[in-house]
């Protein structure tokens, strides 16, 4: 098969990593790809937002298959357009990824189905916002309703700071996003990653995993896009797996069938688990970011089995098959991020790392330049390893970015304390 994956961070290339372990993989071409990406598949230069451009290279390059990495594409409707000309595509029509383009749309349908999820308010002007808040107190949290590049949701834990949040986003800190604002009840307990595969039909679990969003160890410091990830996540059981199918997952998949628009592709559930049970915090409508480097070094080629099976309306027929193993990555980021950061260093020591089925550094933002790996954004590169253990997985994972020169870089060194 011909394949294109459109992305250029660490999540599209884990996925073209893995796409490329399979035996169906001809040609696989990524747009617009990054400097490790580049190292295993084709680059091609198009705009991944414009579904007419992409449906031209697809069929100027005779592709057979369409895989969408991130959420600004499907929220612009690249998916309708590809299936539109009759291609073959992995992800969620614009109407169905509503569930992570608007904060309002996911509360709405947690209402319509009855899945729990926080209580909610949801406001378009500051005034009233402001009032909700010094009447409900905190802590509380504030979301940008629309999408934020991760970025939109402010856990308030005083009253000030909730007011600081709803000015900012009404200001036009988030752009667009922010011109409705959802506020939610602060939920206690202990957050997860569970991923799942629907046709808009069936459903299947494809993994659990837990992020590490906060800047600073031991969870300090402003949130980011995640600074490291691994799976599975203990904090998950198969008990709380089978709720979450039962009074989530299942149930949104019905309701958005019910509408009219039927989700096909991966629903990423973010989940705060207290007290043995879960609800839901947000649904994004693609691969979680760091959470799929993790996810595809454990899957490795029977990933691109499950995502065709997804595509084609059988997953009722597809397994996932896990080995009884562990994955850790950790995200070594640009100096002053998720603040300002300088771009253009040069990355040195990459070249000796492993590149195995249980090593892999994961490029997120690097471009070659002058022969030379350079950082080019945030989040640069997942530094990811398996283990029999996710203590054994973390320290070589570790090792890895101990061997990466990069001084103009940093890390957490504490991935993965919560379940260690």
């Amino acid at each position: 098969m011909n394949i294109l994956i459109l992305g250029s961070g660490g999540r599209e290339h884990a996925l073209a990593w893995a796409v490329k372990q399979n035996p169906k993989t001809d040609r696989l071409i990524v747009a617009p790809g990054n400097a490790g990406i580049a190292q295993l598949a084709e680059c091609a230069d198009i705009d991944i937002l414009d579904g007419s451009a992409v449906v031209a290279f697809c069929e100027a390059n005779a592709i057979d298959f369409v895989i969408i990495g991130p959420e600004a594409p499907l929220a612009a409707g690249v998916a309708d357009a590809t299936r539109a000309a009759g291609l073959l595509t992995f992800g969620p029509s614009a109407q169905a990824a509503r569930l992570e383009a608007s904060k309002a749309f996911t509360k709405e349908i947690c209402d319509a189905c009855a899945a729990p999820t926080a209580a909610y308010a949801r406001f378009t002007e500051s005034a009233p916002a402001r009032a909700y808040v010094q009447t409900q107190g905190a802590p509380i949290v504030v979301k940008a309703d629309g999408l934020a590049a991760g970025k939109g949701v402010i856990v308030a834990m005083s009253v000030d700071e909730a007011l600081a949040a709803i000015d900012d986003m009404f200001g036009g800190e988030f752009g667009a996003a922010g011109a409705e604002v959802v506020i939610e009840e602060f939920m206690a307990g202990e957050e997860a990653s569970f991923f799942i595969l629907t046709d808009g039909v069936n459903a299947l679990p494809i993994g659990t995993a837990q992020d590490h969003k906060r800047v600073g160890e031991g969870d300090t410091g402003p949130n980011t896009g995640g600074m490291g990830a691994y799976s599975p996540a203990p904090v998950l059981t198969a008990a709380l797996q089978a709720q979450a199918m039962e009074q989530i997952v299942l149930p949104t998949i019905a309701e958005m069938a019910r509408r009219g628009t039927p989700y096909q592709g991966v629903l990423y559930a973010g989940l705060m688990i207290d007290g043995g049970q879960c609800r839901l915090v947000e649904y994004n409508a693609r691969f979680g970011d760091p959470e799929t480097q993790v996810l595809m070094l454990r899957l490795g080629a029977q990933a691109l089995d499950l995502l065709l099976a997804c595509a084609e309306g059988r997953l009722d027929q597809a397994r996932a098959t896990w080995a009884d193993d562990h994955a850790l990555t950790v995200v070594m980021a640009a100096n002053g991020y998720p603040g300002a950061y300088t771009k253009g260093s040069v990355i040195g020591g990459l070249s000796a790392l492993p590149e195995t089925s249980s090593q892999m550094v994961f490029h997120a933002g690097t471009t070659l330049r002058d022969g030379q790996i350079t950082a080019s954004g945030g989040r640069v590169l997942n530094v990811t390893a398996r283990g029999a253990t996710l203590a054994e997985a973390q320290a070589r994972a570790y090792a890895m970015v101990d061997a990466i020169d990069w001084p103009e870089g940093f890390c957490r060194r504490d991935i993965g304390w919560r379940a260690l």
